[in-house]
C-alpha cells in the first residue's frame, strides 16, 4: 500500500480568487501562489501561472494578457482556470509516474450547479481522477480549529479576495449563512476609485493593494501611517508620487467595511435562538486575507458585541481544513457538500 500512496496522491485544493493553495496528503501546504496566469495571445502559449504571472499585472504589451481566471470565487475563464491549476499540480509531483487519485476543492456557498459543475471539471481536466466539493467555510472552521461536528454553534467569517462567507455551521453543517461580493479585491477597487477622486491619480491595483497592506484599518490607530504611492496624474498625464495616509484607506473602504458588518448582523438575527447563546459562548472566528486588516476584529467586536478572534495563519484556514480531510477522508465524509445526482432511468 506504501507503493500506491506514493504513486496516487490525494489533495486538497482551495481555488481561490486572489490565492491557489494546495494541500497534498502527509506533506503538508506544497502550493501558494496566485490566481494569475499570463499568455501571450499571439502564439496562444502561458508564459508564467502564480507569483511570476503577478508581477507582470499593469506591465505587459497589448500581445501579453495577464489574466486572473476567478472572480467572486466563480470561474469566469475556464480554459485559463484549467491550465493554471494543471501548472500548480505539476509543482508538487516527485516523479513523472506521480497521479492525483481524490481532489477535494472548496467552493464559496451557494453555488449554482453550472458553477459547481465548471470547478469540477476543470480538477478533472487538470489531472484529478475523483472530484469532491467541500464548502469553503466548513473547511475554514475545520482548519481553524472550531467544533464544527459538535451540537453547538461555530461562527466563521471568511473575507477572502473575491468573497466574504460568514456562516454558522452545526453539527457539520451550515445552519445559515451568507456570502458577499464583498472582499479583498473590493478593498482594492474602493482603494483605486478614492485616489482617483482625492488625489486626480490614477494608480493601479497592485497600487492598490500595496497600500491597504502598508496602511489600512478597520479603525483610527494611534499612530499615523503614511506610505507613498505613485501613478499617473489625471491633469497632467505625467507621473506623480503622493502620500496615502491610513485614515485615507480606512475612509475609502468604509463602505465595503459596514456590508460585512451589516452581513455579520443578518446571521446573528437569522440564527436559531440556541446556536445564538452558543455564538455568544464562542465568539466570532475571523479568517481569510480580509482577517489581517489591522482592527477589524475590534470593529467587529464592537458592532456585534461578541468576542472576536482572528485565526492563527488566517491565509491557509482553509488549505489546512482540507488537509485534514484529506489525512483523514474517512473520519470527514459527512462534511462533503456534493450534491446527490438525479437517477438516470433509460426507457
Amino acid at each position: 500500500m506504501a507503493l500506491f500512496d506514493n504513486i496516487f496522491k490525494d489533495i486538497g485544493i482551495d481555488l481561490g480568487t486572489a490565492n491557489s493553495l494546495i494541500y497534498m496528503k502527509n506533506k503538508g501546504i506544497v502550493v501558494n501562489e496566485p490566481s494569475v496566469a499570463a499568455v501571450n495571445t499571439k502564439t496562444n502559449h502561458v508564459l508564467a501561472v502564480g507569483d511570476e504571472a503577478k508581477k507582470m499585472l499593469g506591465r505587459v504589451p497589448p500581445h501579453i494578457n495577464v489574466v486572473r481566471p476567478l472572480v467572486n470565487g466563480v470561474i469566469s475563464d475556464f480554459e485559463m482556470t484549467e491550465e493554471m491549476l494543471r501548472h500548480f499540480l505539476m509543482r508538487p509531483k516527485a516523479n513523472a509516474m506521480t497521479s492525483y487519485r481524490r481532489a477535494l476543492l472548496a467552493i464559496p456557498i451557494n453555488l449554482t450547479e453550472v458553477e459547481r459543475k465548471s470547478v469540477e471539471d476543470a480538477a478533472l481536466n487538470a489531472g484529478c481522477a475523483k472530484v469532491y466539493l467541500v464548502e469553503s467555510p466548513t473547511a475554514a472552521a475545520l482548519g481553524a480549529g472550531m467544533p464544527i461536528t459538535q451540537p453547538e454553534a461555530s461562527l466563521i467569517v471568511d473575507i477572502g479576495g473575491g468573497t466574504a462567507d460568514i456562516a454558522v455551521i452545526s453539527m457539520g453543517g451550515t445552519v445559515v449563512s451568507r456570502t458577499l461580493k464583498v472582499a479583498g479585491d473590493r478593498f482594492n477597487e474602493d482603494i483605486i476609485r478614492f485616489a482617483h477622486e482625492e488625489f486626480q491619480l490614477a494608480i493601479g491595483e497592485p497600487t492598490a493593494e500595496y497600500a491597504k497592506i502598508a496602511v489600512g484599518s478597520a479603525i483610527p490607530l494611534d499612530e499615523r501611517i503614511e506610505v507613498p504611492i505613485r501613478g499617473r496624474d489625471m491633469a497632467s498625464g505625467l507621473p506623480r508620487e503622493v502620500g496615502m495616509k491610513n485614515n485615507h484607506v480606512r475612509t475609502a473602504i468604509s463602505k465595503s467595511l459596514r456590508a460585512i458588518v451589516d452581513s455579520v448582523h443578518e446571521v446573528i438575527e437569522d440564527t436559531p435562538p440556541e446556536l445564538t447563546g452558543d455564538v455568544l459562548k464562542n465568539g466570532i472566528v475571523l479568517c481569510g486575507g480580509g482577517a489581517l486588516l489591522r482592527g477589524l476584529d475590534h470593529l467587529l467586536e464592537k458592532e456585534t458585541g461578541v468576542k472576536v478572534t482572528v485565526a492563527d495563519d488566517p491565509l491557509t484556514c482553509v488549505a489546512r481544513g482540507l488537509g485534514q480531510m484529506v489525512d483523514d477522508f474517512d473520519a470527514h465524509r459527512e462534511l462533503l457538500d456534493n450534491p446527490l445526482k438525479p437517477l438516470v432511468i433509460n426507457l
